[in-house]
């Protein structure tokens, strides 16, 4: 297992303090949740990231699919795709992987 603590998380396994977060936190997410990421994780990502900066908030569901769509194509803005990525609902776990709060829309 991994030697690094992780920074405080809610009940839900958000970070509680945004500024915690790091690609080393990520990573640590991400293997309790048994995902590895690759270079397509990271894509998503840092492109949550973007929305969160840009509009402040963390993006649900459809948010998250028209926004990489619009940014990465229509071939990666699909439901299916992010699904193979960040299972089992990709807008909660890309956004907690991503260090972001979540999102106010999910279950």
């Amino acid at each position: 297992m991994n030697e690094i603590p992780l920074p405080e998380l809610d009940n839900d396994g958000y970070l509680c303090n945004l500024q915690d977060w790091s690609p080393t936190v990520a990573t640590i997410l991400a293997e309790q949740n048994q995902i590895e990421l690759s270079d397509a994780h990271w894509e998503v990502i840092d492109l949550v990231q973007q929305f969160y900066r840009e509009f402040e908030l963390a993006p649900a569901s459809r948010a998250l699919v028209r926004y990489v769509q619009q940014h990465l194509g229509k071939e990666k803005g699909r439901s299916i795709y992010l699904l193979q990525l960040f299972p089992p609902h990709p807008a909660l776990m890309v956004n907690k992987l991503a260090g972001l709060p979540r999102p106010a829309n999910c279950f």
